[in-house]
């Protein structure tokens, strides 16, 4: 019998091989008996600084526990049987298939979308804008060090989508199966093997790359196929139905289209609309990323125990209520770096990513509030790309049309001043001291002045000092969703399967990958291949 055995609680200088001893001192067994031990879940509890400690979940199995009966393991605390549900995936559709299905995107989305076709016997043909992750890093590098934006390989578009440097979070509001087989594969793919259970998993934006090669190494060796700086310009929809797109590399035909563009694809949006494919306008994060020394934040968390190496760079997670929205962290980046999330020439936009190390010294994160219709104030589809460009572009031209960061000293935006004189950032194309009041819309401005110091004191005024922000923060969500009915089919256009991030039904790396699962178990559900070898 296997059973579940929760709040297993280890203090920092008990190393992890305590566990059997301690799941069998709960259990009332020799801990040599235990045959098989899985841990289902590793967090940090730092609620009391001066007892912070590891607690895990974990399923057993020994020989005494088939023995017992289950009513005499339940009544144990913390002890369930486990049952854990399995991952399911349906029997080939009724439909025959008789071409591959096209992916645009080679983001976690369309990844995710092609390794599951591929598994269901189709070779899908993945169709990305952008270039392979080798020549995307290259490209990347040349811009940070000063070189021209490339609009088509950037820290957006490329091999592995906007995720690829955007940190490594795999955080993911919920579980179940399929959110364990998304992270069982990043492991496969050279991610940290912990990553399956661990409470808040990591990549590291250094480890990344390697592991979406991996994954599109699988893609290939199991009949898909991939086009890199291959561009969708326009779609061939007939009588309603999706019949080919036209790319800068060719035309494909099919009847099975899965789009996993990214939240930045503004071009492909805006082809969408003049097509007459449903799109509506979708809520959407926007703010500043505030960026403050680490060891601040190491200390409000940790306390004394602030360095130890077992426990590394702390993060927080912060919310202040602030009239009618709220105002909160999103994607904070422990030790990590600021960067220029740009896709389009003349416009300026922030974000933040870590390394696996988590050592610049420097913790970052965004500040954003939802924006809303009241705020964009249109009911356009594209409205919120249109409000996003209007503060990206003030920035560009603000820091002198040169992909520097607009940037202010906290105490300096508090006070309604502009910033002057050297500040120091990790952006890495370097930093322009302005006033982020010429910018930010007001309602973001009005949001930050009421709500930072609520942030600050929940970390015990440790946020604030020393701190600037940089901004706009703008490409944290999709402003625009594909409408799309249960079947993940566009309620539109036949043929078309809007899926991840870009699509408006996804917020990070693993709710991307789950949903581009997700779209092609609906497809799999529908169709069977009948597509011969290439």
């Amino acid at each position: 019998m296997d059973v579940k055995v929760s709040n297993i609680r280890l203090r920092l200088d008990e190393p992890e091989e305590e566990l059997p001893r301690k799941i069998a001192e709960r259990l009332g067994i020799p801990a040599e008996s235990i045959e098989r031990l899985r841990i289902l879940r590793k967090s940090l509890d730092a609620r009391k600084r001066e007892r912070i400690r590891f607690v895990y979940s974990a399923e057993a199995s020994a020989p005494e526990l088939d023995r017992r009966d289950a009513a005499s393991l339940t009544a144990v605390e913390g002890v369930s049987i486990a049952s854990e549900p399995n991952f399911e995936w349906p029997d080939p559709g009724p439909t025959p298939l008789d071409r591959p299905p096209i992916v645009v995107g080679a983001g976690p989305a369309g990844l995710f979308a092609a390794y599951f076709l591929c598994q269901s016997g189709f070779r899908p043909i993945i169709l990305e804008r952008g270039k392979d992750v080798k020549d995307r890093v290259a490209d990347v590098r040349k811009f940070d060090s000063g070189g021209a934006l490339d609009p088509e390989s950037n820290y957006l578009f490329g091999e592995g989508g906007a995720g690829t440097f955007s940190d490594g979070k795999l955080t993911y509001r919920g579980g179940g199966p399929d959110v364990k087989r998304i992270l069982e594969i990043l492991a496969e793919c050279h991610a940290k093997p912990s990553i399956v259970y661990e409470h808040r998993p990591h990549v590291g934006s250094n480890r990344l790359p390697l592991v979406v090669k991996t994954l599109r190494k699988k893609i290939e060796q199991m009949g898909g196929e991939i086009h890199f700086s291959c561009r969708v310009e326009d779609l061939n929809i007939n009588e309603g139905t999706l019949k080919g797109v036209s790319t800068s590399s060719g035309t494909f035909e099919s009847e099975v289209f899965v789009f996993a563009i990214g939240h930045s694809a503004r071009d492909t949006y805006e082809t969408l609309h003049r097509l007459g494919v449903p799109l509506e306008f979708k809520p959407f994060q926007f703010g500043a990323r505030i960026e403050q020394p680490q060891e601040q934040i190491d200390r409000a968390r940790y306390g004394f125990e602030a360095g130890n190496p077992i426990l590394g760079a702390a993060d927080y997670e912060l919310v202040a209520h602030v009239g009618e929205r709220d105002l909160f962290t999103f994607c904070m980046c422990a030790g990590g770096y600021v960067m220029a999330s740009v896709s389009e020439p003349g416009f300026y936009c922030t974000n933040g990513q870590s390394e696996s190390r988590h050592d610049s010294g420097l913790a970052n994160s965004g500040v954003v509030v939802t924006i809303d219709r009241r705020d964009v104030k249109s009911g356009h589809p594209l409205a919120g790309v249109w409000f996003q460009r209007a503060a990206e572009r003030k920035a560009y031209e603000i820091a002198g049309r040169s992909y520097k960061a607009p940037i202010q000293r906290v105490d300096d935006f508090m006070r309604g001043k502009a910033s002057v004189g050297k500040i120091a950032s990790t952006h890495a194309r370097g930093v322009f001291p302005t006033d982020l009041a010429s910018i930010l819309p007001e309602t973001v401005l009005r949001s930050l002045a009421r709500g930072l110091p609520i942030l600050d004191g929940q970390i015990r005024g440790r946020l604030l000092p020393h701190a600037t922000l940089t901004g706009p923060e703008s490409r944290g969500s999709s402003p625009v969703r594909i409408v799309r009915d249960e079947f993940y089919e566009s309620v539109g256009v036949k043929g078309l399967f809007p899926c991840g991030e870009g699509a408006g039904y996804a917020g990070g790396i693993v709710s991307a990958a789950v949903d581009g699962l997700r779209t092609a178990r609906a497809i799999a559900a529908r169709y069977r291949s009948r597509v011969g070898s290439r």
